[in-house]
């Protein structure tokens, strides 16, 4: 019997009782009946069947109420479309939903990938000898890739972007290292306590931690935590901060002093703008920068619970910062990335991001790290630096942007002074960027077991725009022209040495001629004097009589004589023995001498018979 006939009989009965028709009883007739008998057993006074009718009307409502309720289900299913199903939010097996279930059981077992993979990079790694000849390179590589897509939920650009950064057993294993979770990092204050003693208490507490390494100071790993290590005393009262070891590298690269004028330009959430503040002393000034107002919330609570007096945030476009303010000593540009570094904390950016967002944020980047140049101030005494970081390892978003700033402004890369990190890359498939990028630091998941992060530090040493054109370049133009004047001088010089080396020579020239004619004149006379040689018993006895006669002249002279008559006598003295030295030559000279001089006397002989004037 159907709800539709019951619900009409109800309404018979119904119509029956009001006009007094009675002929026909049915069950709620009956209902009818007894509880007129009901009323009339009452007015007597017996009180004994009472219960019982009560309970069988309950009974009879309840399945009365129960088959209403049915009925109105079944009409209301039936009534019901599957657009209205869909707004009400009724779980319906969708065409997306079978989709979703056809692609997991499309899927093949993991194992039987892994195993795939494993065996495609064998074969790669010794692609000669291992290869199938029916089968090429690209073949081997497209279908890793897939595999790679299949195993690890990955983009296919993605893919291709890891793929084209290492060679394909390098690539998995930063994919791998992606997937695996890294133990938590904290980061001591050292404005309110020692890393020393944090540790001590976070022990005593049943928190397990260890220093990060030798290249940090401050940091602390870790482990194991009895209790939630985000509500400790010590975290509330700013003696640390949760922060990843990788973002410490650009502010110890960034090397802040204290009494400086920083400037951070992406700061929220406030992890590093913290840090610098915490190597400048709480001294100078900060200016912590964010685009956006809601993540400036979490950069305030993070320096007034750690205690931090030195910031003024400001909420400003970076691109727009330097018509507002200049003349910062040093710029942190943490700048916004895909993220593609920190996989292992949101995986959902393996499936998401594109090459396409890739680009853009390239765009931002250059325009950004533009802005923070000329922001700072290349005059500065102790600074004049900009620090450039993201947490992503694509070369468009790092090299790229860099080379553009290095064409674009008056800056060179410095050594960033970070122990950590593997060099920059100055070839990326068929670019080839500056080689000073060698000195950037990049740092892998793969190889350092922390997020993936691109750290330069450049130095300023001219204000204005470079631009490509030499023409329009005028710091170049003037470094030319001083170049110029630089050589024009050098020259001038060498030639004022060599005209005064010029005169200085022939006077040396003319010089030397007289005192050869003096002592060919000299040599002449003594050779007529003197024919016979003194024997060297001679010479040592005349040597001997010099000598006591000078010492007899000083005995002598008079002591009141002054200083200068002493040094007379020896000048004299010295010249003496000097000609005597010449007078007793070696046998050779006197050879050559003699020699010479009868050739002079036969050339003067011949002269004078062939000269007619000497004749006459």
């Amino acid at each position: 019997m159907s709800s539709e006939e019951s619900d009409y009989e109800h309404d018979q009965i119904a119509d029956g009782q009001l006009e007094g028709e009675g002929e026909s009883f049915d069950e709620d007739d009956e209902l009818a009946h007894l509880v007129g008998d009901s009323d009339s057993d009452e007015a007597e006074g017996e009180p004994e069947g009472d219960e019982i009718l009560d309970d069988e009307i309950d009974e009879l409502d309840a399945e009365g109420d129960m088959e209403e309720d049915k009925a109105q289900q079944e009409n209301f299913d039936e009534e019901m479309d599957e657009d209205e199903i869909e707004k009400v939010g009724v779980v319906t097996n969708t065409n997306k939903d079978r989709s979703a279930m056809d692609n997991l059981l499309a899927k093949e077992d993991l194992g039987i990938v892994n195993s795939r993979i494993q065996e495609s990079i064998r074969i790669l790694t010794n692609f000669r000898e291992l290869r199938d000849p029916n089968k090429t390179r690209t073949e081997y590589m497209t279908d890793l890739k897939n595999d790679v897509m299949t195993a690890f939920d990955y983009n296919l650009e993605m893919v291709e972007i890891f793929f084209s950064l290492f060679p394909p057993a390098e690539a998995l294993k930063c994919i791998e290292a992606n997937e695996e979770s890294r133990p938590v990092t904290i980061r001591t204050n050292t404005l309110k306590t020692k890393r020393r003693d944090l540790a001590k208490t976070l022990i005593q507490r049943g928190i397990n931690c260890e220093p990060i390494g030798k290249w940090s100071k401050v940091g602390l790993k870790i482990y194991d935590s009895q209790i939630p290590f985000g509500a400790t005393p010590e975290y509330l009262a700013g003696h640390y901060i949760v922060q990843s070891p990788s973002s410490f590298c650009p502010v110890m690269a960034l090397c802040p002093q204290p009494g400086e004028r920083i400037l951070d330009m992406a700061a929220a959430p406030g992890g590093k703008t913290t840090y610098i503040a915490q190597l400048m002393k709480n001294s100078g000034v900060l200016f912590a920068n964010d685009v956006k107002a809601e993540r400036l919330k979490a950069l305030k609570a993070n320096c007034q619970r750690l205690g931090i007096k030195n910031t003024v945030v400001t909420h400003y476009d970076g691109r727009k910062f330097p018509t507002i303010m200049k003349g910062f000593d040093r710029v942190l540009l943490d700048s916004p990335c895909t993220g593609l570094g920190v996989i292992s904390r949101d995986p959902s950016i393996k499936a998401q991001k594109t090459y396409k967002e890739v680009m853009k944020l390239s765009h931002l980047q250059k325009e950004l790290i533009l802005a923070a140049i000329d922001c700072c101030d290349f005059k500065s005494k102790s600074g004049g630096y900009i620090v450039y970081s993201t947490c992503s390892i694509t070369v468009e978003e790092n090299e790229e942007v860099i080379d553009y700033a290095l064409k674009h402004r008056y800056v060179k890369l410095v050594e960033t002074g970070l122990e950590i990190g593997s060099e920059g890359l100055p070839k990326y498939k068929e670019q080839r960027f500056h080689q000073s990028l060698k000195l950037a630091k990049r740092i892998y998941p793969h190889t350092h077991n922390m997020d993936g992060f691109f750290v330069a530090k450049l130095k300023k040493f001219a204000n204005g725009i470079k631009s490509q054109d030499k023409e329009k370049d005028q710091l170049s133009i003037n470094r030319e022209n001083a170049i110029k004047k630089n050589k024009e001088k050098k020259r001038d010089r060498k030639g004022r040495n060599k005209n005064a080396d010029s005169k200085s020579n022939q006077k040396n020239l003319k010089k030397r001629i007289k005192q050869k004619k003096q002592e060919s004149k000299k040599q002449s006379e003594d050779s007529k004097e003197t024919t016979e040689k003194p024997t060297k018993k001679e010479k040592k006895q005349e040597d001997s009589a010099e000598e006591s006669k000078a010492e007899v002249d000083q005995k002598s002279a008079p002591k009141n004589k002054g200083k200068k008559d002493k040094k007379k006598k020896f000048q004299d003295y010295k010249q003496k023995l000097k000609e005597r030295k010449e007078k007793t030559r070696s046998p050779r000279k006197e050879g050559k001498e003699r020699e010479e001089r009868k050739e002079r006397k036969e050339g003067q002989e011949e002269h004078e018979r062939s000269c007619i004037c000497c004749r006459a």
